[in-house]
């Protein structure tokens, strides 16, 4: 046995009510992303990055000579004053410090805190390829 029901009039209206709903709240978020400033939407990129991670690598050179390495680095962070949240010119993470720069994390690497200037530091922060 088949049953049909036919939708009333009173259904159908309820039916596209939701669909336009959904429509503007679309049309909504797409519309404050696009306004935001490309600072924004660095700082939104910024934060979607911290909170996926990565396993980066950072490379602090001396001139040509490559000085310290930090591996299996989750996020880097830019800091932030606290009275007037505007950014301060050095970033900070946490790694496994390669003291002897093989490229490998070895026994007795252990995990540190580091920060390093933007302003007077050579650097090169990737993820790891492999």
């Amino acid at each position: 046995m088949v049953v049909v029901r036919q939708i009333t009039n009173t259904e159908q209206e309820l039916e596209n009510m939701n669909g336009y709903r959904r429509t503007a709240i679309a049309l909504a978020t797409v519309t404050s992303l696009a306004a935001c400033t490309q600072e924004s939407q660095n700082k939104i990129g910024r934060s979607i990055q911290n909170w996926t991670g990565t396993d980066g690598i950072i490379e602090i050179y001396a001139g040509d000579k490559l000085v310290k390495r930090f591996m299996k680095i989750d996020k880097l962070s830019t800091a932030a004053g606290t009275t007037d949240g505007t950014d301060r010119p050095y970033r900070f993470g946490y790694g496994i410090l390669d003291a002897n720069l093989n490229g490998e994390v070895d026994n007795g690497e252990k995990k540190v805190y580091f920060e390093f200037s933007d302003y007077s530091t050579s650097y090169v922060f990737f993820e790891n390829p492999a």
